[in-house]
């Protein structure tokens, strides 16, 4: 047995390494009037009850090689649970998290409400002056501060294996007590009687008690999974002649109630001694070594002075029972000291610390107070099976009355609340300790306490034939049918407001339903603050709500699926919202396929920057994410939003419609598909859809720069691709007919380009300067050089434009006499069918080449070149092309109306109509 082991398994030991703080000479001391005279109690002045009295005795020891010692090792409070402020009660209900404005977080989140704040750690300067620094920036800096908590637990996460899930369990739970410590720190600046950072205070309470949900999860789950890995018949039955001890030890091995009932106990008690800390350092009782020193001091005095006044009345003997059997008090400050020592003797054994409790007792002069605690040790004689070496002999024979005479004493109503409390402890009487129980926390264990302290002694009275009948205990307490759902239910019928407000805080709701191993019933609540408003819950809820139900999946437990999901898509857009870029991807993992899709495409569409975009998608590669399918639906999505109606064209040649902030969004959207050149075919697919709309609504621009988005190597890149795959066939016909509709966009906006070109040159042409009348011979001289000049400008320009016009003419029959079937026509017809692209293209050849007639007929009409006008009703009524077909009437009877005009610009150069010379 290591040496955690051994003080886990020994009280003497383990309470020992509490003692040593306890006796360390304190350089903070303070008077017992700072500490318990607080107008209103807070949780270190609140009753406490003591620790798992059986706990150390009746622990059970190993009964396999690979299981954990004992239960207080598997829960591991010594030397790893970080230091509390308080516990939850103290800051209000939780429940107003439904409601959190601005105003209920300072009602009730407030430090003055809260009375958790007013001791005040040594920090060191460089921390003053850091923290000084973060209150001058933020005007309640708690969320920033825990900020990077988010990141934490993702790191957390990855850096540990399926295997290794308890040891992540308990880095989460040093993570929240990490950002607990710096939190406590801010709070702790705060002025008395100030609302300041009354949010820091509440994420100071979360924090809390996510830290310490983690720590009931790690003991509780631990337990649960090795019994699942343990059989039945490993158990033995204890021997008819086992000790107490042999008896409570074999108990605890086989009933998983009793186990894992003390482990609740447990936690919560190391949850106390957080709290407790190292308070019983700055204490300091007015009696030192001697018993009631005060009552002591008077009844010398009074002997002295042969005193016979009318003085009041005290005790006139010093034993222990003498208030209670003289009915007389003792002197003021003795009494004030005796109630303040009840208070802080409760408080430790509520925190487990039953050792510094006794110890306690002997430094305030009460050690026959310390030697009533000490009867609770089961009884256990290692000698009774023989040996060659005797033994000491451990705990107290005589249990069974020292027990009867406890219950007694808490039952007298003559003792204070608190001492009642105490014996109510070591007794397991119930109804007398609910009384100092103010909160949640103190309820359940009292609860669990007495349910323990029940079971056990009912197996001990089950193995032994007691030999004190005269000294039994309350027949409702030994035969008391506890179950986990009953104490839970008795929480819910209690009487006390604060404990019904505090059942319905997000937390204490969860811990309940961790302490039943109720995931379904944990799933329903989850999904019912979902459903009551997402916004409501808090960021770390969230987050804690999260990584539960991956816990859960990595255990392999059975979780309500949609509600699972639901929870991680909340949180998805928790992080979403608080840009957490390098986080998203990995929650998005754990959703099912295709949700997974379009949520991280949604998250997709909202950034914006190349090089943040190139980050997300080696994210999503690296979390396992269907990159490819996101990337296309991110596509989609933003084409497909705000998607007008294709519109006819005007016959008036423009220039260009103007690219709108909407336009704009659908151009880049593009970059998302060529950052892999494994999607070049799906890149040219859907930049082809976004050209379609840009064409229908003349933003010939706007279609040119989605053009220009592909790289110009795409085409030999998807043919090089489809050979690497081994592929001897064709392309597939999808792909095929995305390359050719390619190639025809490609050939419509060079036609427009050149058209472009062309529209400027023409409109820029030389100005003939203008003929002077009665010019001087200097002036004359200067105008024959102005028409040199103009007539060398206007040569240049006509070369320009000839060449020009002879570009735009063929760039225009390209599209007009585009091969294999015409310009926006499918070559391949085994492609799966696709209705509205289909119906786009054939829209497209209406509003487009029609207007590619009319552009050509004004270049050539414009360029005086009429014959060629002429030839146009040759291309639009030929079978070839039957670009008649794409004509409506109304633009027929335009074109014929042109082609006349044409007709007559030759008849008057002397031609016949159609531009040939006429015959004799």
């Amino acid at each position: 047995m290591d040496r955690r082991t051994h003080e886990m398994a020994s009280p003497v030991v383990r309470d020992a390494e509490i003692s040593r703080a306890a006796r360390r000479s304190s350089s903070r001391r303070v008077t017992i009037e700072e500490n318990w005279s607080a107008p209103t109690p807070t949780r270190s002045n609140i009753a406490r009850t003591p620790g798992s009295l059986l706990r150390q005795h009746l622990t059970p020891q190993p009964w396999s090689a690979t299981r954990p010692p004992d239960l207080s090792a598997i829960l591991g409070t010594v030397g790893k649970s970080p230091r509390l402020l308080q516990t939850p009660g103290r800051l209000g209900n939780l429940s107003m998290m439904s409601n959190l404005d601005d105003s209920a977080w300072t009602t009730s989140y407030s430090p003055q409400r809260t009375g958790v704040f007013s001791t005040m750690e040594p920090v060191s300067f460089t921390e003053d002056v850091t923290l000084s620094a973060v209150m001058l920036r933020e005007e309640d800096p708690g969320e920033a501060a825990t900020m990077s908590m988010y990141s934490d637990f993702l790191h957390s996460y990855l850096k540990h294996s399926s295997t290794a899930v308890f040891e992540l369990i308990e880095e989460y739970e040093a993570t929240c007590s990490e950002q607990v410590s710096i939190l406590k720190k801010i709070v702790n600046r705060v002025t008395p009687g100030q609302q300041k950072f009354s949010k820091t205070a509440s994420i100071l309470w979360l924090l809390q008690q996510e830290m310490v949900t983690w720590r009931l999860i790690t003991s509780l789950y631990r337990d649960r999974m090795q019994c699942a890995l343990e059989e039945e018949n490993m158990f033995e039955i204890s021997a008819p002649n086992a000790s107490e001890k042999t008896i409570v030890d074999k108990l605890y091995q086989r009933d998983t109630l009793v186990r894992q009932s003390q482990l609740v106990v447990d936690w919560l008690e190391s949850i106390a001694k957080d709290e407790t800390g190292d308070f019983s350092d700055n204490i300091e009782f007015f009696a030192k070594s001697v018993y009631w020193e005060n009552t002591l001091y008077t009844l010398k005095q009074r002997s002295l002075s042969a005193f016979g006044g009318s003085g009041r009345s005290i005790v006139s003997e010093l034993d222990p029972d003498a208030p209670i059997r003289q009915k007389l008090p003792l002197d003021d400050l003795d009494r004030e000291d005796d109630i303040r020592l009840l208070k802080c003797l409760f408080t430790l054994l509520r925190a487990g610390m039953t050792d510094e409790a006794q110890r306690l007792c002997k430094r305030c002069g009460q050690a026959w107070r310390a030697a009533t605690l000490e009867g609770w040790k089961l009884y256990h004689d290692p000698n009774i099976n023989g040996g060659t070496q005797l033994e000491p002999v451990e705990g107290n024979p005589y249990r069974c009355v020292w027990k009867a005479c406890c219950w007694r004493l808490a039952e007298d109503e003559q003792f204070n609340r608190y001492e009642r409390a105490i014996y109510a402890t070591l007794s397991g009487n119930l109804k007398q300790l609910l009384p100092v129980c103010d909160t949640w926390e103190d309820t359940v264990w009292a609860h669990f306490k007495v349910m323990v302290d029940s079971l056990v002694e009912q197996e001990i009275r089950a193995c032994i034939i007691s030999s004190c009948e005269a000294d039994e205990l309350p027949r409702e307490y030994l035969e008391a049918n506890w179950t986990l759902e009953t104490v839970f239910e008795e929480l819910q019928a209690t009487d006390k407001k604060r404990v019904l407000e505090e059942n319905k805080e997000h937390y204490h709701i969860i811990q309940k339903f961790i302490i039943l191993a109720d995931v379904d019933g944990l799933m329903d609540e989850f999904s019912e603050w979902l459903s009551n408003g997402r916004t409501l819950l808090l960021g770390h809820l969230l987050r804690f709500m999260a990584h539960l139900i991956l816990f859960f999946r990595t255990l392999g437990l059975q979780t309500k699926e949609e509600v699972s999901v639901e929870v991680l898509k909340t949180y998805i857009e928790l992080l979403i919202s608080g840009k957490h870029i390098q986080l998203i991807a990995f929650y998005v993992s754990h959703l099912p396929h295709d949700l997974a899709i379009s949520q991280y495409a949604a998250f997709l569409e909202n950034v914006t920057e190349l090089e943040q975009r190139h980050q997300c998608l080696e994210l999503a590669r690296e979390a396992g994410l269907d990159v490819a399918s996101i990337t296309k639906t991110v596509v989609e999505n933003t084409r497909k939003k705000d998607a007008g109606k294709f519109t006819h064209h005007s016959l008036e040649p423009a220039l260009d419609s103007g690219t709108t902030e909407e336009d704009r969004v659908k151009i880049d959207v593009i970059d998302w598909l060529v950052f892999d050149p494994a999607q070049r075919a799906e890149a040219l697919k859907q930049s082809n859809a976004i050209i379609r709309k840009f064409l229908a609504s003349k933003k010939h621009e706007a279609a040119k720069e989605v053009f220009g988005k592909i790289p110009q190597d795409s085409i030999a890149e998807i043919y090089s691709l489809w050979e690497e795959q081994g592929m001897d066939s064709a392309l597939p016909a999808e792909d095929d007919n995305a390359i050719r509709e390619h190639l025809c966009v490609r050939a419509y906006l060079e036609a427009h380009e050149a058209f472009n070109e062309w529209f400027k040159h023409i409109n820029s042409a030389p100005q003939k300067p203008t003929m002077l009348g009665q010019a001087s011979f200097t002036e004359r001289v200067a105008q024959e050089h102005k028409e040199k000049k103009y007539e060398v400008d206007f040569d240049i320009w006509k070369g320009h434009l000839d060449a020009l016009t002879a570009d735009v003419k063929e760039k225009i029959y390209n599209v007009l006499l585009f091969v294999d079937g015409g310009w926006m026509v499918d070559v391949r017809e085994d492609a799966e069918e696709d209705h509205e692209r289909t119906h786009q293209m054939v829209l497209l050849r209406r509003l487009c080449l029609p207007m590619m007639c009319f552009i050509l007929h004004t270049v050539l009409h414009n360029t005086k070149q009429y014959q060629d006008c002429l030839r146009l009703a040759d291309v639009v009524s030929s079978d070839n092309q039957k670009l008649y077909k794409v004509f409506s009437n109304t633009e027929l009877k335009n074109l014929l109306q042109k082609l006349r005009e044409s007709s007559l610009m030759l008849l008057d150069q002397g031609l016949d109509p159609l531009g040939y010379e006429v015959q004799p």
